[in-house]
């Protein structure tokens, strides 16, 4: 199974664990790792990679962060590069962590990729936009006379 560590600014990666346990409760090999005001690029660095031994099974590690060119998207980067299976995504939001990981048992480091990329834009959307579809004709496999 893949291993994910999640983090952002702040308090990010806590509060969508939080949000993760309400709605779909554990999930095995996740860690999610705060980077508050307070804390250093290399402190940080030295949380990433502890979590990586404990997550990592041996099928690839993502790394799951709120803000590209951030000190955890550039930090896990680094990591990234020097490693093989290891991914960084950024701009994440609830729905593509939580869909992602529910579906990580059937995907491939790079699936995941896809999988992920693609649910996060779709969570991206708008009330407007929504009703539209909702009143749109929905499409039926029925031939009907």
């Amino acid at each position: 199974m893949l291993g994910v560590i999640i983090s952002g600014h702040g308090g990010f990666a806590s509060g969508m664990e939080k949000a993760m346990l309400q709605i779909v409760g554990q999930q095995e090999q996740v860690k999610a790792i705060d980077f508050p005001e307070e804390s250093t690029s290399e402190l940080l660095e030295c949380q990433f990679k502890k979590a990586f031994t404990e997550v990592d099974s041996g099928d690839g590690v993502i790394f799951l962060t709120d803000l590209l060119g951030g000190t955890p998207f550039r930090t896990a980067s680094m990591i990234a590069l020097a490693k093989q299976k290891v991914e960084v995504i950024t701009g994440c939001n609830l729905q593509m962590i939580l869909e992602s990981l529910l579906e990580r048992d059937e995907l491939t480091i790079n699936d995941f990729q896809d999988f992920s990329l693609a649910s996060g834009h779709r969570g991206m959307t708008c009330l407007k936009d929504e009703l539209k579809k909702s009143k749109e004709p929905q499409k039926t496999d029925e031939d009907g006379i």
